[in-house]
């Protein structure tokens, strides 16, 4: 398997071995666009894995800060509470960059930029870049993707 995130259309599309589509979502990724840099706020381009997968068996819309669910579950009425807050939702897929020098090692490393593909709140979600560098998707989407792909699935991100 492996996965191909496209900024332009913001789709996340899953293929099996053979490269048949599997399963096509929809995506936001960053509000500032493509970019590999610590502090950027981008999206990072190019080769990844997913280095590791966090949240397995927890209740969709779990709220998760520092990759560690707070026991909280999302609603709007929480929303209403903390307004400024930037939620990782349900499932996390923690991206390693796979090209020293371009999204690993250095001030450009994916996974120290802690980059995932997560949920978000279903009543904001668009598909269109609105992230601070992460890819976000809808949980139930989010939660298909995490139950369907091992760790180390390819992950290529593409302009």
């Amino acid at each position: 398997m492996n996965i191909n995130i496209n900024l332009s259309s913001q789709t996340l599309v899953l293929y099996d071995d053979s490269g048949n589509v599997l399963r096509s979502y929809p995506v936001s990724t960053a509000l500032r666009g493509a970019g590999e840099c610590r502090g950027s706020l981008c999206t990072p381009r190019g080769r990844h894995i997913i280095r590791a997968k966090i949240g397995k068996g927890l209740p969709v819309n779990t709220v998760f800060v520092g990759r560690r669910p707070t026991g909280e579950v999302y609603s709007p009425e929480l929303a209403q509470k903390t307004p400024q807050r930037d939620w990782i939702l349900s499932r996390i897929l923690w991206l390693s960059g796979k090209e020293p020098g371009f999204n690993r090692l250095g001030e450009c490393d994916t996974m120290r930029r802690y980059i995932y593909i997560h949920g978000t709140p279903d009543d904001v979600f668009t598909q269109a870049p609105a992230s601070h560098g992460c890819i976000r998707m809808r949980n139930a989407d989010v939660v298909e993707l995490f139950d369907l792909v091992p760790v180390y699935t390819p992950v290529m991100i593409q302009a």
